[in-house]
């Protein structure tokens, strides 16, 4: 209840703001359409001009008159120029109107102003609407009026928090989340979607007069360095290009309701169920189902606090397929191991948990993407309707699934001699060239005020930012990995443009074991992609990189095995390791065991 209040106190003033701005909009409309009726009449100018004001941050101007006219036989004055009647700096309206009049003004000509035939005393000298003033308005209503009006009615449909002391909940606390009040839940892609096309629209309209500023300044004012603004509707077209890709997906899958068995999941038993599919029957097809016990918390203080997100536990599976009501029923079962956290059903505070289920699969047309927020409490309970055989792929399947992402990553070569495997350049592009784009600008933009606008300090924190994301980016585009075996020696060489940057050796029979490490991570949607690199650990503690760019914890596994077969490589047992260790290293069996060697719980079918 509480935060139900302070976020509707907080809309408010948002939603204030969008008021006030419809009501200038509405004025300005009412007011023009009732002055087409006004009748033109000769006025004689006593001053004009315009009027600048300088503030903190920018200028405003104002155009001013007084004038006088007579309407039969009686002499009137006025000093309305236009609709609005406050100053601005909108265009160069008010500069032109005022200029326009006071060289009226000096030469003495007669103006025509436009009078209230009802009221003679009513008068303007332009009735027409500005339009680039009517879009500045309609900018603040739709986006801060949007804002606060989208804020105030999420905060009144947003259920009230249920007593978690009454009696019903305290052996059911999952009833305290209404979205867990049966065995059926929807994926959260929907609102998903309208909150991207939120985002998109807010983005977009913030940023659209951006352009027309940046040709101004850029065209009339020869500052050149307005052309970063440019960059900001640019994010606004791949945002609404994002939210397109999301509309798509929903209108081709629909809701994809997924039914818990058991009801809630169970730690110490089963997380299983059924999703059924808008989709025709097709047994190739391939859906793989990632289950993740995560931690959700706050970090940092002020404008640095940030909401983060822990992976605790994680396994995935490829689900069984069967024929069902709407065209395919996918069928899953996960078996969880104990001690693991329970979902929140009211998650309150900087620190929760929950159970997510991620589903995902490469089709034509619109790829898949859902996520479904699961209840999951220490219930050890099992499935009553989904066997063995319907529990989802074998783990020989998905073992075959993520070594062959893995061989795609790799081009591997034989030539009678040895062994080669190459990690080529061109890895993560898409993410690669946005960070050469938006760094080299802010370069780009620092040596700009360095040079022209003589503020070196600031433009060289600028640019010299800039330049470390363009240089770190563009590494990370031309960076390759060249990995060799002849006979027992296997040679790492890390590459740029072809160039060799440093070579590392290693003899078969002095490895020891296989390290992974991460010092990366991406973001799709919700889900969190960490890329792993693999090294080999010899018997003095020496490392070198066998392979990278590995996408979660499942292709880090399969990449070993696959370095395992291709480079002959073997971990040795610790009884049949004689030399010391000074490091503590992490070897593949600590890549979170419980994801990869499943128990069965008590009371499988």
């Amino acid at each position: 209840m509480k935060s139900r209040i302070v976020l509707a106190i907080f809309a408010l003033p948002f939603f204030g703001v969008g008021v006030w701005m419809l009501f200038s909009i509405s004025s300005m409309a009412y007011d023009a359409w009732q002055m087409q009726s006004w009748h033109p009449v000769s006025a004689a100018l006593h001053q004009a001009g315009y009027a600048t004001h300088r503030g903190d941050d920018s200028t405003t101007y104002k155009a001013y008159a007084s004038y006088s006219y007579v309407i039969r036989g009686e002499r009137f004055t006025g000093e309305r120029v236009s609709l609005g009647t406050g100053g601005d700096n909108i265009g160069d309206y008010q500069q032109d109107m005022g200029n326009r009049l006071q060289a009226a003004f000096a030469s003495g000509t007669p103006i025509s102003v436009f009078v209230n035939p009802d009221n003679p005393a009513d008068s303007i000298i332009d009735r027409k609407l500005r339009w680039p003033m009517v879009g500045f308005h309609s900018l603040f209503l739709l986006v801060f009026g949007g804002m606060g009006l989208s804020m105030l009615v999420f905060a009144l449909r947003t259920p009230r928090a249920r007593d978690a002391t009454l009696a019903e909940f305290k052996d059911k606390p999952w009833l305290l989340n209404p979205d867990w009040q049966s065995a059926t839940l929807r994926s959260n892609s929907r609102l998903a979607m309208w909150a991207i096309w939120g985002f998109a629209a807010f983005w977009s309209l913030i940023s659209a007069p951006l352009p027309f500023v940046a040709y101004d300044e850029v065209v009339n004012k020869q500052n050149h360095l307005a052309l970063v603004a440019l960059l900001f509707p640019l994010i606004g077209l791949g945002l609404v290009a994002w939210a397109i890709k999301q509309t798509r997906e929903w209108l081709r899958f629909g809701t994809t309701p997924l039914t818990l068995d058991p009801f809630p999941g169970s730690i110490g038993g089963h997380v299983g169920g059924t999703i059924d599919m808008r989709l025709p029957y097709d047994s190739a097809t391939q859906f793989v189902l990632t289950l993740s016990s995560i931690h959700s918390y706050a970090s940092g203080s002020g404008k640095s606090r940030r909401r983060k997100e822990s992976t605790l536990w994680q396994d995935q599976l490829v689900a069984h397929t069967e024929p069902g009501p709407n065209g395919m029923r996918l069928v899953f079962r996960f078996d969880v191991p104990e001690g693991l956290k329970i979902s929140d059903a009211q998650p309150e505070g900087d620190s929760n948990y929950l159970w997510r289920l991620h589903l995902a699969a490469d089709l034509p047309g619109a790829n898949l993407d859902r996520d479904f927020e699961v209840p999951v409490y220490a219930t050890s309970q099992s499935s009553i309707d989904i066997s063995d055989r319907q529990r989802g792929a074998a783990d020989g399947i998905i073992d075959k699934i993520f070594e062959n992402l893995v061989r795609k990553r790799v081009q591997i070569s034989n030539d009678g001699l040895g062994k080669t495997l190459l990690y080529p350049m061109g890895q993560a592009l898409f993410s690669n060239f946005a960070g050469i784009l938006v760094g080299g600008s802010f370069a780009a933009a620092g040596y700009y005020i360095t040079m022209h606008e003589g503020r070196p300090v600031f433009g060289g924190v600028f640019g010299g930012t800039g330049a470390l994301v363009a240089i770190a980016a563009l590494y990370m585009v031309f960076k390759s990995l060249e990995v060799t075996r002849v006979g027992d020696t296997i040679t790492s060489v890390r590459r740029w443009l072809g160039i060799p940057l440093g070579k590392k050796t290693l003899r078969r029979p002095d490895f020891v074991r296989f390290e992974k490490g991460s010092n990366m991570q991406t973001q799709t949607g919700r889900q969190t992609i960490r890329h792993y690199r693999i090294s080999a650990i010899d018997k003095t503690g020496n490392s070198v990189v066998l392979g990278e760019n590995f996408h979660g914890e499942l292709e880090a596994r399969a990449a070993i095995r696959m370095l395992e077969s291709e480079l002959g490589l073997h971990e040795q047992k610790q009884q049949d390791i004689h030399a010391p260790h000074t490091t503590r290293h992490e070897t593949r069996f600590s890549l979170n065991k419980e994801m990869f060697d499943r128990k069965p719980a008590a009371g499988n079918n």
